[in-house]
């Protein structure tokens, strides 16, 4: 996503934690009782500090046994997009993947801090309604719920239901836990930056799904005739959806779009013109949280089947310029699944420079996750040019984590978030220094955020608010 005008004006807001707790429902069992054959990390305390001894979980380019994962930094600063998968999330069939595009000045860090904490909060409340339901003799999760004949039809049904009620409570509670986090952080200003986050996990033949902003997950499938499609999963919440513009205007926040940008609605202080952001929910953004933005998040439920081949998550820097059906068609003629994600990056730069030659590419990340659990062999993977340390679980502290660089490689409807104007091709230096809170690297106080110099791609914020309070140094 986009940045600011500038990072001198910050104010206070913000929220640091640890992570929460993850406390087992039934430490060493399964979930009714059963002895577990192997130990999994619902066995475990799980908090932001020992993400490092986390195995299956990959944020950084490379693969896991079911997926591929890719991000490159476009041309506007810092990579502000971030990812996960993190399979064995509850138990051996349960995978957690998740795209988080950030935006405003301190967009990259409320992203990567979303990646880390969003996971382990909705873990914490998926195991203590576990751990509730197993003390009162109720059903606990179950992965895969095949119907059958007869009377049982019936308590499958009641038991799915439940099951999605279930999830769909987890899913609210997490986001709202870690939007209040975000707000109270002391060391993460989160006034004017934010996230989204689109959020999927799949366990068994159930797939479920939390999101808000405008990143997306799509899934290709096949039809009657074996043809593969595109199906969207998601809804861009753009501010002009009816239900997004009534509910901001209801709470004295303005929606429209400028006029040199008519295709881009935005969301506005009603007492400022500032400061523009071209999403309707969001982590953060507590500027205009008084103002109709929400991080409440949207949910889905999708039973999947034979038919259904490959799911992909990613930033709108993909879907600008990449149709559903041209993401399909790219990642089902991969040379090899664990490249998949790396040529879809690869496609959509291709594609910004033919269609908008004169606009900055904005940040890629792309999660492909096939449904059917198989990957390539590793000599595959090594071919592809990735590193075998990618393999390894990385926590977001790590100071071997870094912006990949550009890189532009043949192959193929924008979602309305793109504009041209003359090219600034200067490139603001970007200085990075240590965030004590994490680690993480953040620019230095006199950089001036490099999104919006020379306007040229249409960003996320337009303008910092004029009441911002001006953050003392440290």
């Amino acid at each position: 996503m986009g940045g600011c005008v500038s990072t001198s004006s910050r104010s206070t807001c913000s929220s640091r934690s640890n992570g929460d707790p993850v406390s087992p429902a039934c430490l060493g069992r399964g979930c009714c009782g059963q002895k577990r054959s192997k130990r999994t990390f619902s066995d475990h305390v799980v908090t932001l500090h020992n993400l490092p001894s986390i195995p299956n979980r990959v944020f950084m380019n490379g693969k896991s046994r079911s997926s591929c994962i890719f991000t490159q930094q476009g041309r506007k600063g810092i990579n502000q997009d971030a990812m996960i998968v993190w399979e064995d999330f509850m138990s051996e069939d349960v995978t957690f993947c998740g795209v988080f595009d950030g935006h405003g000045p301190h967009g990259h860090l409320v992203a990567r801090k979303v990646r880390d904490a969003l996971p382990i909060k909705l873990l914490s409340f998926l195991l203590s309604n576990q751990s509730k339901q197993h003390g009162s003799g109720r059903t606990c999760f179950k992965g895969n719920m095949k119907k059958s004949d007869g009377t049982d039809t019936e308590k499958d049904g009641s038991a799915e239901d439940q099951l999605t009620s279930l999830w769909r409570e987890a899913y609210m509670k997490s986001y709202k836990a870690m939007d209040k986090e975000l707000k109270s952080h002391p060391n993460l200003d989160c006034f004017c930056s934010g996230s989204t986050a689109v959020t999927m996990v799949k366990q068994g033949s159930n797939l479920f799904m939390g999101y808000i902003g405008d990143s997306r997950a799509i899934m290709g499938s096949k039809d009657n005739n074996d043809s593969l499609v595109a199906i969207q999963l998601s809804v861009d919440l753009k501010p002009d959806l009816p239900r997004e513009s009534e509910r901001i205007k209801r709470c004295k926040g303005r929606v429209f779009a400028l006029q040199d940008e008519p295709e881009v609605p935005r969301v506005w202080l009603p007492f400022d013109d500032a400061p523009g952001l071209a999403m309707a929910r969001a982590f953060g953004d507590f500027c205009l949280k008084e103002y109709g933005v929400i991080s409440v998040p949207e949910f889905f439920h999708r039973t999947l089947t034979e038919r259904d081949q490959f799911i992909v998550l990613a930033s709108d820097g993909v879907w600008d310029v990449l149709s559903n059906e041209e993401v399909v068609e790219i990642v089902s003629s991969a040379p090899t699944r664990s490249s998949a994600a790396r040529i879809l990056v690869d496609s959509a730069a291709r594609e910004w420079k033919l269609k908008y030659p004169t606009s900055k590419m904005d940040d890629c990340a792309v999660v492909c996750l096939f449904l059917d659990g198989k990957m390539d062999s590793e000599s595959d993977y090594e071919e592809q040019g990735f590193s075998s340390a990618t393999l390894q679980s990385n926590h977001s502290g790590n100071a071997n984590e870094s912006d990949d660089g550009q890189k532009s490689e043949p192959s193929l409807q924008r979602n309305f978030t793109v504009r041209s104007s003359d090219e600034n091709d200067t490139y603001s230096r970007v200085l990075s220094a240590d965030d004590e809170g994490n680690g993480e690297t953040i620019a230095a106080e006199d950089q001036n955020w490099s999104g919006l110099e020379g306007v040229t791609r249409v960003n996320s914020l337009v303008q910092l608010p004029r009441f911002s309070e001006e953050r003392p140094n440290p």
